[in-house]
């Protein structure tokens, strides 16, 4: 009855509260696969009640790296020695508040766990070296014999996985997970719960009954236990009043206020398969949970995972400071993945792509010679070590050539060409020659370099 419900007052709102009912397993006979939302030969549905639940941003977010588990999963494995650079690349971009919180790994070859004991041996507090594991003691007792202090642990929670991966009740998973997650806490580690598929469960009548059982264990333990939220296959949205389980502000809320998740121990894994990762992330931080787990370029399982990079400049826009990250590293990262391990990014892709911040258009490239403010996004030659760029064609004129010799080669001011440079006239002429052979489309970095490098031989001159 509601009489005898407890009053209390909520630390975070300050405002007095009524408990909530208790809630308790809901064991079905059949899997409730969400039909209604989820009609395997339609688009899946975004169904909204109206339902809002408040903003809860935590007195401090942060981010973790999922590059060597879930990245891993979509590529050729990473060598010993590219893990370990990632990683002290990582630590860096993390700067000195450690921003960058965890980075987990893999345990089962040989090659991984090198990886981990020479990541450990670098000796940094930040990221802090995890594992993820499969369910059961021999793979505890691994976690433990390395050092480790968490890991992750799949607990699969969709009708989905119970039912027809899993081939169990709510109640048999709910059982299992709880005596793996007690095996795990016999040996003093800290798990990790991966809620997989979250985004398609039940979250009243399974996630939250479990994540109570979690807490109750974490109380009974006194051993953290994280919760992290698994939008496995992307169908997670940040829109107000949609209906969960597609609802991020509502899987956020139910955790934290009726599970009673403290948000310290909530960490949102998000997927792109619908474009929505990086803004579900962002969505997350702001209801209340502290952690959102990504992968350097969102390189993961199918579209792949939130990028890291992304979420460091979410996290300044909304915090308003980036608290000692070193963002120059993500341009570092991008051109070691490309030079050592040949993947090419994108050429558009926010942040990193070769392009992202060059302009193009003509009239745009004008405003941008006249103050780079009009057409790029903030100063990305202080935080990322990449000038603004102009694309050159037929509309650029000498001022447009020798700004992306300037800009291109990274000149500095005393070596730097001005438009009445022989080299500028020089390429202007080609430039012109091939416009008017009838060229439509703007000229490439490689052919621009190579009649540079020919120029450049002929006046005896190098652009260093």
């Amino acid at each position: 009855m509601m009489e005898d419900r407890k009053v209390y007052l909520d630390k975070h709102s300050n405002l007095l509260q009524l408990e909530e009912h208790m809630y308790p397993l809901v064991d079905v006979e059949k899997p409730n696969v969400f039909r209604n939302l989820f009609h395997y030969d339609e688009i899946p549905k975004i169904a909204f009640n109206d339902r809002i639940v408040p903003h809860s941003m935590p007195d401090e977010i942060w981010i973790t790296d999922t590059t060597f588990r879930d990245g891993q999963q979509s590529r050729a494995p990473y060598s010993t020695e590219q893990i370990v650079t990632m990683y002290d690349y990582f630590h860096r971009l993390s700067g000195p508040k450690g921003k960058i919180r965890q980075c987990e790994f893999f345990l089962y070859s040989g090659k991984d766990r090198d990886a981990v004991y020479k990541c450990l041996e670098r000796g940094y507090e930040f990221p802090e070296v995890t594992s993820w594991i499969r369910a059961s003691r021999k793979d505890f007792e691994l976690v433990k014999e390395i050092g480790l202090k968490e890991t992750g642990i799949l607990v699969s929670c969709s009708d989905y996985h119970i039912f027809y991966k899993l081939k169990m009740t709510r109640r048999e998973a709910m059982e299992h997970y709880l005596s793996v997650i007690r095996e795990c806490l016999e040996t003093g580690i800290r798990p990790r719960c991966h809620l997989e598929d979250i985004t398609r469960s039940d979250i009243y009548g399974f996630v939250i009954p479990f994540c109570l059982e979690l807490m109750h264990l974490m109380e009974e333990y006194k051993i953290p236990i994280k919760i992290r939220v698994c939008d496995t296959m992307g169908y997670g949205v940040n829109y107000p009043g949609a209906v969960i389980p597609r609802s991020v502000p509502g899987i956020i809320y139910g955790l934290r206020v009726h599970a009673g998740v403290p948000s310290s121990l909530i960490e949102f894994h998000g997927h792109n398969d619908f474009y929505k990762a990086v803004s579900n992330s962002t969505t997350a931080w702001l209801y209340g949970a502290s952690g959102v787990n990504c992968s350097l370029f969102g390189i993961g399982e199918r579209t792949g995972n939130t990028p890291l990079e992304a979420m460091v400049f979410e996290y300044a826009q909304i915090r308003g400071t980036l608290d000692g990250m070193d963002t120059t590293a993500i341009t570092e990262l991008a051109e070691y993945y490309e030079k050592e391990i040949g993947y090419r990014v994108p050429s558009r892709t926010p942040f990193v792509g070769r392009n992202f911040n060059v302009t193009r258009a003509g009239i745009h490239a004008d405003g941008l010679l006249k103050n780079e403010e009009i057409y790029n996004i903030f100063d990305t030659e202080k935080f990322l070590n990449r000038p603004a760029l102009v694309a050159v064609s037929n509309t650029s004129g000498l001022a447009g050539i020798a700004h992306w010799i300037n800009t291109y080669y990274r000149l500095r001011k005393d070596e730097q060409v001005d438009k009445s440079s022989e080299l500028v006239a020089m390429v202007k002429a080609w430039v012109d020659r091939e416009y008017e052979d009838g060229r439509v489309t703007v000229l490439t970095d490689e052919e621009l370099t190579g009649v540079i490098e020919t120029a450049c031989k002929q006046l005896g001159i190098c652009l260093k």
